[in-house]
Order: structure tokens, then sequence, then C-alpha cells
């Protein structure tokens, strides 16, 4: 699949498959930039962002340095924003994030480059503000500004509210945003309130615009800025205005655009079973009707004209897409005869919270299941839960007589540590370790609830996840060479993956990711099974996307929240529940697959009391 411009919006959109396909293109288009004004002995102005977006584009450029030989010797940089206040080495510092993630690995000059001071004293903010307008200007200004897009539509840190003309100014952040960054601070009481950024006016003073948006997590919004009026609501919106903005966005950032979720309404289409499915299944949920019972009128009325021409009547319609949905009912997902599943879980609760309920049916079907989990998941662990279990154990060896002297150096050692943390300090290594120990004992409680024994559970703590930090390295040949090996000695059948594309963090994405390059190797080898996506942990695949649903009876929808208890640490309030949903995991996982059962009741099909839907993945 190629990249494409998205039909009616307001400001042009271009979709990719993937991330990384656009980040490619925005870092050839920076390099052709580049090239141009060193040829013309000219500087580059670069706007540029931080957060989880850009890390893709900065990774290439990287690269185009490393092995194109771009040269950055002329590059003039302007950072968006900074939190107020914040030492300039603070892990949670844009300057610092920017000088590990970028500035240290090309050769711009230091004193090109240019990231506001979160440690100015607030009497000299409107001064140090109006001197930073007055360097993008003495510079020349901005020739391409990259920008990201917050979930309240902001640009940088121009908040809904912002003034089409503001300046750089201190601004006060949404309670949203601060909710969004509480990942990077451990905690959403650690995120600073305040925070400098380039203004709106500023942002569109840029002679070139590029904003970059991924994930599903997104989508709501970039249809918003969009396709939406323009509005202070949606500060995003005023790129509207400009004469070269451009937004670049994935599959699933670009799944709410009107021309991607119902493409029929905006021009002609090439009517394909997926299409048609797909808006048959629309019809039926907008105008409340059954598949069975959808009418020609029904079509008429809701511009499905064409397809009721090209492939009615409405009867054939509705029974085409009836029966198509009927068939993705499985009762025996491992298949007619046993066979070996695993399982790959991005964090140690994954498996529970997504697919618990398939897990259950697999092994009570005779299947021979195996769990690998992927990461530690260790920071997501509340230092007060580490404190008790260090306690404990040092209890448990004094109750029963084992080495003293050990325990108690290792306990002083953690809990002085954690007496002197800061808040947004990340962990000692020996912090890490107990928490990580921690979510592992707590895997096995949980599989074992569905009846996974221990011995069937692989623990690959995968080096790319090794930081201690929210930010992550990018996944290593050996992470990759790990999962081939386990492929290579399971010889599963099938193989189930977690399939989010909304997981803010980005784990879900990197583990995919790094799955489906294994499989591509062991298939080459010969080696060929299924391979099955779930979600649950922040969305539900949509009914025009299932392939396949589970059904999960009161009892086993029990069963599967039990197993999710047992992960004791993210109970009553994941550290990082991702996004504005504050529900508990096991509250999002038994409303999402009742949910989805209420849709295929809707929709005219048997009714169950829940489901568990999975997509099969094919090979790109």
């Amino acid at each position: 699949m190629s990249s494409h411009y998205v039909p009616h919006t307001q400001v042009p959109a271009i979709v990719f498959p993937t991330s990384g396909h656009a980040a490619r293109h925005l870092a050839l288009m920076i390099e052709s930039l580049i090239r141009q004004n060193n040829s013309a002995g000219r500087a580059t102005v670069l706007g540029l962002p931080t957060g989880s977006t850009p890390v893709g584009l900065y990774r290439e450029l990287i690269c185009l340095h490393r092995e194109a030989e771009l040269d950055f010797s002329r590059v003039v940089t302007f950072n968006l924003d900074e939190y107020f206040p914040m030492q300039p080495d603070d892990p949670q510092s844009y300057r610092r994030w920017m000088q590990e993630t970028f500035f240290n690995h090309v050769n711009i000059p230091p004193q090109n480059i240019h990231v506001p001071d979160g440690m100015i004293r607030p009497e000299d903010a409107e001064d140090y503000c109006q001197r930073y307008e007055q360097k993008i200007r003495r510079a020349g200004g901005i020739d391409l500004q990259v920008l990201g897009i917050g979930r309240t539509g902001h640009i940088g840190f121009n908040e809904p509210g912002s003034a089409r003309q503001s300046r750089t100014r201190m601004v006060t952040l949404d309670p949203v945003t601060r909710r969004d960054a509480a990942s990077s601070f451990f905690g959403e009481e650690n995120v600073p309130h305040q925070a400098l950024t380039m203004g709106v006016g500023t942002i569109l003073d840029a002679r070139k615009v590029v904003l970059l948006a991924f994930g599903e997590h997104k989508s709501a919004i970039v249809q918003r800025a969009v396709e939406g009026a323009v509005s202070e609501s949606v500060t995003a919106s005023y790129l509207q205005e400009h004469p070269d903005a451009t937004f670049l966005l994935d599959l699933a950032a670009a799944g709410d655009l009107t021309a991607m979720r119902r493409p029929w309404s905006v021009g002609p289409v090439e009517w394909t079973q997926a299409l048609i499915r797909k808006a048959v299944i629309w019809l039926s949920l907008k105008v409340d009707k059954a598949l069975l019972k959808l009418s020609d009128d029904d079509f008429r009325e809701h511009e499905l004209y064409e397809l009721l021409r090209e492939h009615g009547p409405a009867g054939a319609l509705g029974r085409r897409v009836f029966d198509e949905l009927t068939a993705t009912i499985c009762q025996n997902p491992g298949g007619a005869e046993p066979c070996t599943a695993l399982v790959f879980s991005p964090h140690p609760d994954d498996d529970v919270i997504s697919m618990g309920g398939t897990l259950i049916r697999l092994v009570e079907q005779g299947n021979d299941v195996h769990i690998a989990y992927m990461t530690s998941g260790n920071i997501a662990v509340f230092d007060h839960e580490a404190w008790r279990f260090t306690d404990f154990v040092a209890e448990f060896n004094r109750l029963f007589g084992f080495d003293k002297e050990q325990t108690e150096c290792v306990k002083g050692r953690v809990q002085t540590f954690l007496r002197s943390k800061n808040p947004g300090q990340p962990d000692s290594e020996d912090l890490l370790r107990i928490k990580g120990l921690i979510r592992q004992t707590e895997a096995r409680a949980a599989a074992l609830a569905c009846g996974v024994p221990p011995e069937k559970l692989e623990f690959m703590d995968l080096r790319f996840y090794r930081t201690g930090t929210i930010a992550k390295a990018p996944i290593h040949p050996q992470d990759i060479g790990d999962i081939i090996a386990l492929l290579k000695r399971l010889k599963p059948a099938q193989i189930y993956v977690a399939g989010d594309l909304s997981d803010p963090h980005g784990t879900h994405r990197v583990c995919a990711d790094a799955i489906f390059d294994a499989v591509r190797a062991v298939r080459k080898e010969g080696q060929h099974f299924e391979v099955w996506l779930y979600r649950g942990a922040w969305e539900e695949w949509e009914p025009h996307e299932v392939e396949r649903v589970v059904p999960i009876s009161p009892d086993d929808l029990e069963r599967k929240k039990q197993a999710i208890f047992r992960h004791q640490s993210q109970k009553d309030r994941a550290m990082f529940p991702g996004g504005t949903d504050r529900r508990e995991f096991w509250q999002r996982a038994e409303d999402r697959n009742r949910h989805t059962a209420q849709l295929y009741d809707k929709l005219g099909l048997p009714e169950f009391y829940a489901l568990e839907g999975l997509v099969q993945w094919r090979e790109q």
C-alpha cells in the first residue's frame, strides 16, 4: 500500500501505511531542503517538536547524516516548547531529550540550537519570550516547522483558547495534556502546571508546516483539525489558513476522516468486498435495523445508491454480510485438532486483558498454550508496591532463618533510595529488578487463572525496553533473534499478537513490528502458522474489521476478570492507564467484550453474553 492524499479535507493530508513510512517521507523532504540551502550557502532554519511522534523522524535524519553524509552544520533549530519550571538536565527536560534523541548524533553547532529555558525567573518570562521571537526573526524565519498534535488539538503547548495571533509565551497546561504527560513524570502529580511555548502566530509564520500524527488515539482530533471549522478550541485547525501546511498520517490516525470512514460519501469508489461489508454494517447501525431487515430505501437515503445499483438489491447485500459475520463466530479457536498456540504479550498483563477469554477457551479445548511476555513492565509499578515487597522478603527471610545480612543490605539500599527519590526520578537498577519481579509473579498468577501453568511461560525481557524510562531504544536485532528462536523451538500452529495501534507509549507497536520481522524470517525457512491480532487495552476491533469472534460465557468472563485481578500492582489505579479512559483495565475489558456482543446482536446475529474479536495478519 502506497501513500495517498485524502480527498475533501480543509488542509492537505497524506496517509501512509505506517508511521515509519511517514517519518521517512518527511526526513527526505528535510534532506532535500538542507542540501539545497547548503549548495546556495544558506542556513536552513527548522522548528522542531518533542514527544514520541517525531522519534522516527529523528532516527531517519541521523541515518541520513551517518550513511548519506547529510551535513547539518548550517542548520539552525528552534524548539517549540519546554516545561516550566524544568532544569535542563532533568530526565523530563525537552532540552535533554533533544540532545539525547537528536542533537548529540548530528553536527548542528551548539550555538545554532535553541530550546526555551525552563529555569528563567517568572518575572523575566515576558522579556525572555520576546527575545526568543527576535532570535527566530534574526535567523530569517523558520523554513520548515514540524509539529505533533495533542489530544486537545494543541500544537506546541497552545492549548484550547489560544489566539490566532499568539506569540511565544508562558502558558498553563490543560488537564488532559498533563494527564497525557503523566507517564514521563511517573505520575500526574509530578507534571508541571506551566510551560513555555511558541505561539500559534509564530508557528503560522513558518514558510512550510508539516504535522505528524500517528495512532488511533489521535484519529478523533485529527478529524476535527482537518475537516472541522477553524476554531481556537482546536488550535491545530488554524493550519487550514496556512498557505503550505500538510498533515502526514498513518492509517490509524486517519481512521476518522470522512474519506477513510465513509469513502462512498466523498466520491466514486471501487466496491471491494471489504468496502461492501464496511458500508452495509455502517448502514445497519446507522438506521438501527438488523442486516436482514435493510431495505432499498435505506441505501438510497444514505448515499449508498451506487452500491445498491451495482450489487443490490438490499436483501442480497444484507444476506451477504450477514453470512460473512456469521462465519466469524468461532467456538473452537484452536481448530478441529489440538495444536500449539503461542500468545505474545507486550506487557505482563496484555494477554489476559485483551484475550483472556480466548486463552481460557484454548486451554479448555486441549491446546498446548504458551505465553511470551515480551517486556518486564517494571516502570509501571508504584514505589510503594516495591517498598512493600522489599519489606515482605526481608521479613520472610528473617522468619525462616535465611541470609539476614545480605537481605538487609538490599533492603537498606532500596529503601534508602526510595526515601531520597525525587518526583519523576528514574528508578535504580535494584528497584527496576524488584518491580520486574513483581510483574513477573503477577503474570504467573494470572496465566494460571486461565489454565496456563508456569512452565509454559516465557519472560523475554527484550532489550529495547530496558531503559528504565518511558522513552525506549530502537528494537535491537537480538530482540528479533530471540523471537525467531522461540518460534523455531515451539513450532506453533497459531500465534497471537497485540494489534493495538493506539498504545500511547508505543510498546505494542514496537513489539508487533519485531514479531512480524521474525515471522517473515522463519517463513522464508519454511515454517508456517496463522497469525492473529487481538486488541482490547485501548480499542476494540470494529465489526467490519473482525475476522473471528470467540464467544465468552458469563463464567468465562468472570474467570477473565479474576485473571486481570491477579495483576495487583495494576489494580485500582494503574500508573500509566493510557488516554482519558479512567476505568480500570478489567472494566474496559468487560465493557468492550459485552459491547462487541451487543453490536452483533444489533446486526441481527446470534446473541452472546460477550465476544472477543480477532483479525488475521497477512504478510505485507
